[in-house]
């Protein structure tokens, strides 16, 4: 695998990457409490940094698929981010936060989507290794959720910009060490995207994919408040955190092998009925750290099994110069409008009920998306996709 595939410079994208997301996702919303920021207007705030995600893969992804420089343009995206940063550090009321946070969002959620493709394009035909690079972006999450929740037992929150800057940096420079790599599908007949998008089992998996992040925008957005307000310390909820992507990291090592031995759809399933069982722990039994443990431990199913069913089934819906777009859809609809409606809501919702309301609304929005998936991707999904579209395609010359 080393021999052709550039293992450690494409895991060190993923490294840096989620490391950064190992700041933003646990202590971006305790930072902005900091600046005197209530419950709805942080939802509000952390709704605009997710609804990037919905303009910016989009974007980014037709000028990628358009150019077929799917690195130049991810190298243009990491450098711009740190530079829409530094408006963070000037920032005080709600409407200059949120347009600091709408630039640098806009560059930032731009570059992984393509990234996940330039992936697969190395890996080619061992896309089932995809979960042995990307668990190092999981290392670098752990890395910094760890660390810098014991930083904050003895420092103010404002230490989070210097660090934020300087993985933004990590990040760009990890990008010129990642090698171009053209599909070797970008030549073979496929199905416009248009006719994709009418698929119902396409439609399905994007609502799948809306729901279950959706019931992590309050996770995202309120957890480390929540905990806190129960006693728990800021080094132990970096802890906790740090376990749910620990527990991640198991589940994306074993995932090769589980695709194989159970099947993609079954995992889906599994990981939606386990979702709604952690997100029901955290509503109602937080005030135990046991319980906590537990539901932290389940992070395995409510994001390791389904991010990596979810990246399977798109890279097996969307061929050739849909790769990248299929990529963006999958970001912009799953990780931006997903979590920028989870958070926006429970912005609102915490404000009224605290965490067990929105955690509630977390379990909720999980077992809706287990009925779509249950009702609406059948086990023959790929074959229902792909077979009929591009019947209808002329065979290449």
């Amino acid at each position: 695998m080393r021999g052709r595939i550039p293992y450690f410079r494409l895991s060190g994208f993923y490294f840096f990457y989620f490391a950064t997301l190992g700041v933003v996702m646990p202590y971006w919303a305790v930072y902005l409490q900091s600046l005197g920021f209530g419950g709805a207007t942080i939802g509000e705030l952390m709704a605009v940094l997710a609804a990037t995600k919905i303009i910016a893969p989009n974007v980014w992804g037709w000028i990628a698929d358009r150019s077929g420089r799917l690195v130049r343009v991810i190298r243009l995206a990491a450098l711009l981010a740190p530079a829409c940063f530094t408006a963070t550090f000037f920032a005080r009321d709600a409407a200059s936060m949120a347009l600091a946070m709408a630039g640098f969002g806009f560059f930032w959620n731009a570059a992984l989507p393509q990234f996940e493709a330039v992936t697969l394009n190395h890996l080619g035909d061992q896309s089932h290794r995809y979960t042995r690079i990307r668990l190092w972006g999981s290392l670098g999450f752990i890395t910094t959720v760890g660390s810098l929740g014991m930083v904050l037992e003895h420092a103010r929150p404002a230490v989070i910009l210097p660090v934020l800057m300087g993985l933004y940096g990590a990040i760009w420079l990890t990008s010129l060490t990642v090698p171009e790599r053209v599909s070797h599908q970008r030549q073979q007949a496929q199905a416009s995207l248009k006719r994709l998008l009418r698929k119902r089992e396409v439609l399905a998996l994007f609502g799948v994919c809306f729901l279950v992040q959706a019931s992590h925008g309050p996770y995202y957005t309120f957890f480390t408040i929540y905990l806190q307000q129960l006693g728990y310390s800021s080094g132990v909820v970096g802890q906790l955190w740090a376990l749910g992507v620990a527990a991640e990291i198991g589940i994306f090592l074993a995932m090769p092998r589980l695709m194989r031995g159970v099947g993609t759809r079954r995992l889906l399933l599994a990981a939606l009925a386990l979702s709604v069982v952690r997100w029901t722990g955290t509503a109602t039994l937080a005030a135990y750290p046991a319980a906590v443990v537990a539901a932290q431990t389940l992070h395995l199913a409510s994001f390791g099994i389904n991010h990596a069913v979810a990246i399977d089934y798109i890279h097996r819906f969307f061929r050739g110069r849909n790769q990248g777009r299929g990529q963006a859809l999958y970001s912009s609809i799953g990780f931006g409008a997903g979590v920028a409606a989870g958070s926006l809501a429970s912005g609102y919702v915490w404000d009224l009920g605290g965490g067990p309301a929105i955690f509630g609304m977390a379990a909720a929005l999980a077992a809706a998306a287990l009925l779509l998936a249950a009702l609406a991707i059948p086990p023959d999904a790929e074959q229902r996709v792909n077979e009929p579209a591009l019947r209808t395609l002329p065979r290449a010359v």
